[in-house]
């Protein structure tokens, strides 16, 4: 790796020094103030400990994570990738990742979308994968049109970097389509609520099929170098990989592909990164299944409107119960008019349970949707109130987090 400079240096020791604090104050691993005060000392020490790496940067609405998951997996079958495993896809979190793995020749770094033009100067990355773009937060992330054309103008500036970008999103596609280095992944779109008009003319898109145009501007859905038929992942010059994944939904597969197109993009060995993606199975916390008294509950986490449809259509029709929470704090969103924009009325013969600090505003939207409900705040005696057998729970950020929070101090 780079040298790193002296200020840069003194900033790395003093982010380890309060890591290790923080870690003894029993206040979690300390790699966020860690990175936090590394950034204080030294504003440009992400840039320094990008030097000598080849980086993939991942951002999007929804998946974040787990194609960044994905991604290091590909990726790990060239070489140690530094990553971060907490999800931490801001400035101190990156730093903090790039510094815990100081010797790593590659890394795969989640970035919040807001922070992607910035993060990208610093790091000059070897590819970024855009994954999809709709409302979230608005509160906090403000018009999507606008987060569009700031991510257009800040990889307008990196010719060189290989765009992963997934050609059924509209607004993605607007984000990539003058970039001179595209991989277009057809990765699909369940939400298309947020692309009705075109980026660029204002007019209508119109759907064909898997095919979209825009009505108003030479702009249309590109043709994929790698798009997904039945259980295969279809690639370049007739390739096509069997893809087998331990993670639910359609939207992980559309994840999946675009992680393997990136890693194959760095040199990756196609069929080794296909088998990669298959081996992530947990992402911090999200899709596995804890025992709660007689029950087996599924957790799963969504964000956002586009989130919340494909979590909603992973729940399993035959469940004893569905536990939905809903916080409204600040790293939720505190705006909770998204609820209905979503499509809750297809839960006939499931008991379902609005749970979470806003359970009242859920019972209001499940009322209006036609859906049988019980109201119970607390997640846990929700989830305690359904019949025996396997439960799903579908949580938004805060909720899902203390949730874990709980189950963990349950069997502490």
């Amino acid at each position: 790796m780079a040298d790193i400079s002296v200020r840069g240096r003194i900033a790395l020791r003093a982010a380890a020094a309060a890591s290790w604090a923080s870690q003894k104050a029993g206040r979690g691993k300390g790699s966020m103030i860690g990175g936090l005060i590394a950034l204080q000392i030294d504003k440009t020490i992400m840039k320094q400990l990008g030097r000598g790496r080849r980086t993939v940067l991942i951002t999007g609405t929804n998946g974040k994570s787990t194609t960044t998951r994905m991604t290091t997996a590909a990726l790990s079958t060239l070489g140690a990738v530094a990553t971060q495993a907490d999800g931490a896809n801001m400035d101190a979190g990156i730093v903090a990742a790039l510094s815990a793995h100081r010797g790593a020749p590659l890394a795969a770094i989640e970035v919040d979308e807001l922070h992607l033009p910035h993060v990208t100067d610093a790091l000059d990355p070897a590819a970024v994968v855009l994954l999809n773009l709709s409302r979230d937060q608005l509160d906090r992330v403000g018009e999507i049109n606008m987060i569009e054309r700031r991510l257009r103008a800040g990889l307008a500036k990196h010719p060189n970097t290989v765009v992963i970008a997934n050609c059924d999103d509209v607004l993605v596609t607007s984000i990539a389509y003058d970039h001179p280095n595209v991989v277009w992944v057809a990765a699909g779109s369940g939400w298309s609520m947020d692309a009705t008009s075109c980026p660029r003319s204002g007019e209508p898109i119109v759907w064909e099929g898997s095919h979209w145009r825009s009505t108003g501007a030479d702009f249309a859905r590109p043709e994929p170098n790698w798009w997904l038929d039945g259980d295969d992942l279809v690639g370049p010059e007739g390739l096509r990989l069997p893809l087998t994944l331990a993670l639910p939904g359609r939207a992980n597969r559309g994840n999946a592909a675009q992680a393997v197109a990136a890693a194959v993009a760095l040199g990756a060995e196609p069929a080794q990164s296909a088998t990669a993606v298959g081996t992530v199975r947990e992402i911090a916390g999200r899709y596995r299944t804890v025992q709660v008294g007689e029950h087996a509950a599924r957790l799963l986490l969504a964000k956002n409107p586009a989130g919340w449809q494909e979590a909603l259509s992973m729940i399993e029709p035959g469940s004893a119960g569905l536990v939905i929470a809903v916080n409204g704090q600040v790293p939720d969103g505190e705006d909770l008019s998204w609820l209905w924009d979503v499509r809750f009325e297809h839960f006939e013969g499931v008991q379902v349970v609005a749970a979470g600090e806003r359970a009242t505003d859920l019972a209001v939207r499940l009322t209006y949707a036609g859906v049988e409900h019980t109201t119970v705040p607390n997640p846990l005696r929700a989830i305690a109130s359904c019949p025996a057998g396997h439960v799903e729970v579908l949580a938004n950020y805060t909720a899902f987090r203390d949730l874990n929070r709980d189950l963990e101090e349950r069997t502490a």
